[in-house]
C-alpha cells in the first residue's frame, strides 16, 4: 500500500503539473492574442505600410488614409524633448484621435544638429530612437522631421543631412511607421531649383536603405509654394509628397489656391505643419480661417500635423503655458488652440 500511495502520488504530482504547465501556456497565448487584437486596431496594425497613389496617401490594402497628426516642438530644448515619452504618446492617440507624431529636429535654431557638438548630437539621436520606439510599440506613425529654419537654403547643411538620413534609413528604412522629412520649411532666397538639387541626393541615400519609405519634400517660402514645386516636381521618384504648412490668422484663401492648383497638377500634398494662429506662432487665433482650412485638407484627402505639443508660452502651444504634465493631459489644460484642436480631431 505504502508503495501505491507513493506512485500515486508521484502520478498526481505530475498531472498537477501538466495541467499548472497549460494553463501557463493557455494565459500566454490569450496574452498574445489579446495584444495582437488590440494592435491591430492602432492606425499602424490597422493600416501597415502607407504609399502615395496618385496624389493620395493609401494604406497597404490600396484605401485612402488620412494623417492627423501632432508635431513635436523641437527635441533640442525643453519645450519639445519632455513630451516624447510612450505615456503622451499614448494620450495622444486614444484622447486626441492622433495617429502620427512628427519629431521635429531642428538643424541650426537652439543648439541644432548641425552646429552642435558629438555629445549632444548623441541625445537627438536617442530621442529620435525613443520617439520611434514609443510610436511602433503604441501603432503609430512617425515622421522625421530635419527642421531647416534660419539657415533657410537646405543646401547649406548637405553634407550632415546625408549623413543623418543614412544613419536614419539604415535603422528605421523596414519600419511600417517611419516617414522622412528631409527639409522642413527652405526660405529666404532659396528657389525650388535648389530644393531640387538638395533633396535628389538625399532621396538617393534614403532609397538605398528605405526603398518604401515616405519622403516629404519641403517647398520655398517656408513650405508654402507647393503650386511652384507641382509645375516641376522631382522625377523617376515614389513615395515622395509635398509639404504645405500654414498659420491660419495669416495664411488664408491665397495660399489655400496654391494647395488647389498644386492638387491640380497632381503633386501628392501634406499638411506637415499648421496653426490657427499667426505665422510667428503667436498672436490671435482665427478658428473661421483654423476649420475652413482643416475641413478644405480632410475632405480633399490632404494629411495634416499640428504645430505643437508643447507648453511654451505662444498661441501655437497645445498646452497651457502653466501646464507642467508631459503626459496625461485634461481638457483642462489645452490651450485654446489645443481645444479647438482636439475638438476637430475628435470629430
Amino acid at each position: 500500500m505504502k508503495k501505491v500511495s507513493y506512485k500515486l502520488k508521484i502520478i498526481i504530482t505530475i498531472m498537477i503539473a501538466f495541467s499548472l504547465m497549460v494553463s501557463y501556456v493557455n494565459v500566454t497565448y490569450a496574452d498574445k492574442k489579446i495584444e495582437t487584437v488590440a494592435y491591430k486596431k492602432t492606425p499602424v496594425g490597422a493600416h501597415g505600410r502607407l504609399n502615395v497613389k496618385g496624389t493620395k496617401l493609401v494604406d497597404q490594402y490600396g484605401k485612402e488614409i488620412q494623417i492627423q497628426g501632432v508635431s513635436t516642438h523641437g527635441i533640442n530644448w525643453d519645450v519639445g524633448k519632455p513630451y516624447v515619452n510612450y505615456q503622451s504618446f499614448q494620450n495622444l492617440r486614444d484622447e486626441w484621435g492622433v495617429n502620427c507624431i512628427r519629431v521635429a529636429m531642428y538643424t541650426e535654431d537652439y543648439n541644432g544638429y548641425c552646429v552642435t557638438d558629438d555629445t549632444n548630437r548623441k541625445k537627438l539621436l536617442k530621442t529620435i530612437d525613443l520617439a520611434v520606439g514609443n510610436a511602433k510599440k503604441l501603432g503609430m506613425y512617425v515622421i522625421i522631421d530635419w527642421h531647416v529654419l534660419n539657415d533657410q537654403n537646405p543646401l547649406k547643411h548637405k553634407d550632415e543631412a546625408k549623413q543623418f538620413f543614412k544613419k536614419m534609413a539604415k535603422k528605421y528604412g523596414k519600419n511600417k511607421n517611419v516617414m522622412f522629412e528631409i527639409c522642413n520649411e527652405p526660405n529666404g532666397n532659396t528657389t525650388w531649383n535648389d530644393i531640387k538639387k538638395y533633396a535628389n541626393p538625399i532621396i538617393k541615400v534614403i532609397r538605398k536603405y528605405a526603398k518604401k519609405s515616405i519622403i516629404i519634400v519641403g517647398t520655398p517660402t517656408w513650405s508654402q509654394d507647393v503650386d511652384v514645386a507641382s509645375m516641376s516636381p522631382i522625377k523617376n521618384s515614389k513615395n515622395i509628397m509635398y509639404a504645405i504648412h500654414f498659420y491660419a490668422a495669416t495664411h488664408q484663401d491665397y495660399y489655400m489656391n496654391k494647395v488647389k492648383k498644386a492638387i491640380s497638377n497632381k503633386l501628392p500634398v501634406i499638411c506637415t505643419e499648421f496653426s490657427g494662429c499667426e505665422a510667428n506662432g503667436n498672436g490671435n487665433i482665427n478658428k473661421s480661417s483654423l476649420y475652413k482650412w482643416l475641413n478644405y485638407l480632410k475632405s480633399n484627402g490632404i494629411g495634416y500635423c499640428c504645430w505643437s505639443l508643447s507648453n511654451k508660452n505662444e498661441s501655437a502651444s497645445l498646452l497651457k503655458a502653466d501646464c507642467y504634465k508631459k503626459y496625461g493631459y485634461t481638457y483642462s489644460d489645452l490651450s485654446r488652440m489645443g481645444k479647438l484642436l482636439v475638438e476637430f480631431y475628435k470629430k
